[in-house]
């Protein structure tokens, strides 16, 4: 599939087949793949959390408006950001390159992050958001249907996922065999109302 392809057949669709079970090498190909999305500083802040238990995907969906995808996707993943992974080991994020980069980067890392935690989680929800995208879009490669998610309690589903203190939600996706094709497109704005050339 085109890039361009599954751009246009990406949908957020909200029901899937429970029965349907994603092979484990199709879930390592599509998470193998997430893991390519940029990062500021490289810093691979993301993190995900793949839920399996039922009890869990139970205790989610009563707190996610009773959206029947949570429970019945093959998928549910959480992500997450770590909001101090521009501290932890900065070096490791930048092993393989020239001496010179390092010495200059990797101070940087520091400098950028340190004192400023509205950077911080902009950086968070930035580098979830590009990840996202991704899995929704190898998914669709993989044959799969998927739904991003923000209708839900974060506090309750941090609580239910045991969230460590210095980490966030940015959002969840569902990912699956769709049963139901999404409702018609509502209203796609002009690109000549999204685009501004130069500035405002």
């Amino acid at each position: 599939m085109q890039v361009s392809e599954a751009v246009r057949a990406r949908r957020a669709i909200k029901w899937y087949d429970p029965e349907h079970r994603m092979p484990e090498e199709a879930f390592r190909s599509l998470m193998e793949h997430a893991i390519l999305a940029p990062t500021a500083f490289n810093i691979q802040n993301w993190r995900f959390v793949r839920v399996t238990d039922p009890r869990q995907r139970k205790a989610i969906r009563a707190v996610a408006w009773d959206q029947a995808q949570v429970t019945d996707a093959s998928e549910l993943l959480v992500l997450c950001f770590d909001n101090t992974a521009w501290s932890r080991e900065p070096k490791r994020y930048w092993r393989n390159a020239p001496q010179e980069v390092q010495d200059f980067l990797i101070p940087a890392i520091d400098d950028y992050y340190r004192g400023k935690p509205q950077v911080i989680r902009d950086e968070g929800m930035r580098s979830c958001g590009l990840a996202g995208q991704t899995i929704m879009l190898m998914a669709k490669e993989l044959g799969y249907d998927s739904c991003p998610m923000d209708g839900f309690d974060y506090d309750a589903v941090a609580k239910i996922l045991n969230l460590p203190d210095d980490h966030d939600i940015a959002f969840m996706i569902a990912i699956g065999k769709g049963i139901k094709d999404a409702w018609p497109r509502p209203g796609q704005l002009l690109l000549d109302e999204v685009l501004v050339e130069n500035g405002f």
